[in-house]
């Protein structure tokens, strides 16, 4: 194997170097959301789990996203993990601006008022135990209180997950 010697050339740290740098890194694709008298969601691809006891995940939001005030009311919101089929969805709750509730969207009501979508491979429930800052986002913790494997309707085992990689949705490959 050849190691390769040249790096190239360094660049300073700005927003766009570290945007260029993770579309590099490919990640799950999942959508929060949060009660409120008009429920809000958004995509995310910075859903991490962080322990396993008690059960804590962690996702980022910028504060100047239009769900941030719901976000940062809510004391429970709900995590989806979306499927490969699921591309059209993640791109409804990217846009900015759009009712993403409506249809064709399919939702209920779930446990602690969470809207909860329909059709997810696998979906949580959490108590927000702390919201962080970091720059011009913050960290948002939840204590998983509630979840479902396999999603509604069966939906685990018959899609694969949903990835975001070099600024488009993207399947898995065998």
């Amino acid at each position: 194997m050849t190691v390769p010697t040249d790096f190239g050339t360094p660049r300073a740290a700005t927003p766009d170097l570290l945007r260029s740098v993770f579309r590099q890194h490919a990640a799950g694709v999942a959508v929060i959301t949060a009660p409120g008298p008009r429920p809000a969601g958004f995509t995310a691809t910075s859903l991490t789990s962080v322990a396993a006891d008690p059960p804590l995940l962690s996702f980022g939001i910028s504060t100047g996203s239009s769900c941030w005030p719901a976000v940062s009311a809510a004391e429970h919101i709900g995590v989806h993990i979306l499927g490969e089929h699921q591309q059209e969805l993640a791109t409804t709750f990217a846009r900015s601006g759009a009712d993403r509730f409506a249809p064709p969207t399919s939702w209920r009501p779930g446990p602690h008022g969470v809207p909860l979508l329909d059709g997810v491979l696998a979906w949580l429930v959490c108590r927000v135990v702390a919201r962080v800052p970091a720059g011009d986002h913050r960290i948002v913790l939840g204590q998983v209180v509630e979840g479902d494997p396999e999603g509604y309707a069966g939906t685990a085992g018959r899609s694969r997950p949903l990835l975001y990689h070099e600024g488009r949705f993207n399947a898995l490959r065998d």
